[in-house]
């Protein structure tokens, strides 16, 4: 299956246009690039693993993904705190990374048992 109908890189890539479009005149660049830049590379990770060589290689990128949720949620938290992000848009990003991150988790387990 190509990255393109993975469920998971469809909801990380939607995320990541929310987050582009609400901060897009933000003039705070250090918070605003750092935001995009990990919403933007949840889906990133997730496609560069699909093109790899093998299921090694997919599993570390979806790792890496995983990861970027964890940033991002961060970012969110941060962002709610110094009132940059309404609360309850917030609320609905932290969800929507904890899920990306499970749905990863999932994916990964699934590679790691073809391996």
């Amino acid at each position: 299956m190509r990255f393109e109908e993975l469920e998971v890189w469809k909801r990380a890539a939607r995320l990541s246009v929310c987050i582009y479009q609400t901060f897009r005149e933000s003039r705070d660049f250090g918070f605003r690039d750092q935001i995009t830049r990990s919403s933007l590379s949840i889906a990133s990770n997730i496609a560069e693993g699909d093109e790899g060589v093998g299921e090694k290689d997919r599993i570390r990128f979806l790792n890496y993904a995983k990861g970027s949720c964890g940033e991002l949620r961060t970012q969110i938290y941060i962002g709610m705190q110094i009132g940059y992000i309404e609360r309850h848009t917030g609320s609905q990003w932290v969800e929507e990374a904890h899920e990306l991150s499970r749905m990863l988790y999932g994916l990964m387990k699934h590679f790691r048992g073809r391996q």
